[in-house]
């Protein structure tokens, strides 16, 4: 009987020669691929709690919903459920770390915080050849509980969430020199008002001045890449958001800092993928944060969904590969959590691999000379290509299990680990 590994190889080669046919070399996509970087976002394991008391965050417009057993309660216990859910994702990725998630023993303030305090994760990262990306955390705290921060009309608290903004650029920084690779260090706030406000204006300029502020001093950006994100409407911010899509837009192309766009910050009917092309003719780099939008919950697990594949497919067409850097950001209480991070990162992974598949120059041929005829026969024709056994051949050349063996792996862990916890 043919082993698995003898019919991957088998249904990969068949799989290499019907690409040829169309112009692709699989085996240049997949070396393309295995350079790309995507950046894990360290709250999926513990439903966004952090590290600053044991009851974790509450409040602030940021919760994970369901109550699956096993979550990470510690730091160790944290870094050790993201090696394992690694272990299972095909090619060398990145860490994104949030500023509560500090090991300071909960007696820091956060505008108070050192690179110090994530000695840890540091040692961490470079002892795996990681590289990390890092997050002020603007939410679940009493200076807060207004519903601003960065705009606050109240000076104290505005001055105070400068400091952290200002001490985080700081740690990115240092985390960045450690590990020898920029990190990107972005920055989202929960501005907002619940009802209509009387005053759209007052807010905003008091953000642009804190924006100001903190990126008055210049790092290298061999450092730090600063990037700024946008949002639609949260909990407890529906009809207004200070940080709309248009301010930061503006204020990245004038302050050439990257913009970060989060696919689950939009209306609903509004798509990611349409904006890239058009931000980028503008700006030298953006900044995704790739999560599943449901309806009011912004936060799904990513699936291999028609717009995750647009979204590579712009990113691959414009040539875009080396000017976006891909995050993730979801969190799912409802499932395994270590599986959640598997699935969302290997669907992310898919859908850069079927767009680095794709024909595009034969594509853009076709449409530069009029046969919208031949560009879509060749587009439908290319959704039912074997992507899947070049997937799974990329999957052993990277030394991770293909198809779903990786799941027994999650719940062997999940046996002899998490539900111990």
């Amino acid at each position: 009987m043919m082993s698995s590994l003898k019919k991957i190889e088998k249904a990969y080669e068949a799989a290499r020669q019907r690409y040829a046919e169309v112009g692709v070399n699989s085996d240049e996509a997949m070396d393309r691929l295995s350079k790309i970087a995507i950046s894990l976002h360290c709250w999926q394991g513990d439903d966004v709690g952090g590290f600053e008391s044991e009851q974790g965050l509450s409040g602030g417009g940021i919760m994970a919903t369901g109550a699956y057993p096993g979550k990470a309660r510690t730091p160790d216990e944290l870094r050790a459920d993201i090696d394992k859910a690694l272990s299972l994702i095909p090619g060398k990725h990145r860490l994104n770390l949030h500023a509560m998630y500090a090991e300071a023993g909960g007696k820091v303030e956060r505008n108070e915080l050192e690179a110090g305090h994530f000695t840890a994760w540091i040692d961490w990262a470079k002892a795996n050849g990681r590289g990390m990306d890092f997050n002020g955390t603007f939410f679940s705290h009493p200076k807060a509980d207004s519903g601003f921060t960065l705009s606050s009309a109240d000076e104290g608290i505005r001055k105070f969430w400068v400091e952290h903004a200002i001490v985080c650029r700081n740690i990115g920084a240092a985390m960045g020199k450690a590990l020898g690779t920029p990190c990107v260090t972005n920055l989202w706030i929960p501005d907002g008002s619940k009802d209509i406000p009387a005053d759209r204006k007052g807010p905003r300029e008091r953000l642009k001045k804190s924006l100001n502020e903190i990126f008055a001093k210049k790092i290298g950006r061999s450092r730090l890449l600063d990037a700024v994100e946008c949002k639609l409407f949260g909990l407890g911010s529906e009809s207004y958001v200070v940080g709309s899509h248009e301010f930061y837009l503006a204020y990245a192309i004038e302050n050439k800092t990257l913009l970060c766009l989060d696919t689950g910050h939009f209306h609903p009917t509004e798509v990611v993928s349409d904006k890239i092309s058009s931000v980028m003719t503008f700006l030298d780099e953006i900044l995704l944060h790739v999560s599943r939008g449901v309806r009011w919950d912004s936060d799904h697990v990513v699936i291999l969904s028609d717009e995750l594949r647009a979204i590579a497919q712009e990113i691959v067409r414009g040539d875009y590969l080396e000017r976006v850097h891909i995050g993730l950001d979801f969190f799912d209480a409802s499932i395994n959590r270590i599986a959640a991070w598997v699935i969302g990162t290997r669907c992310m992974i898919k859908a850069l691999l079927i767009a680095l598949l794709e024909p595009s120059e034969k594509l853009r041929r076709m449409e530069l000379h009029g046969d919208y005829t031949g560009r879509l026969a060749m587009q439908e024709e290319l959704k039912t290509l074997p992507f899947g056994a070049v997937w799974d051949y990329y999957c052993i050349q990277q030394d991770v299990t293909a198809g779903a063996e990786w799941l027994k792996e999650v719940r062997r862990y999940e046996d002899k680990v998490t539900k111990l916890r």
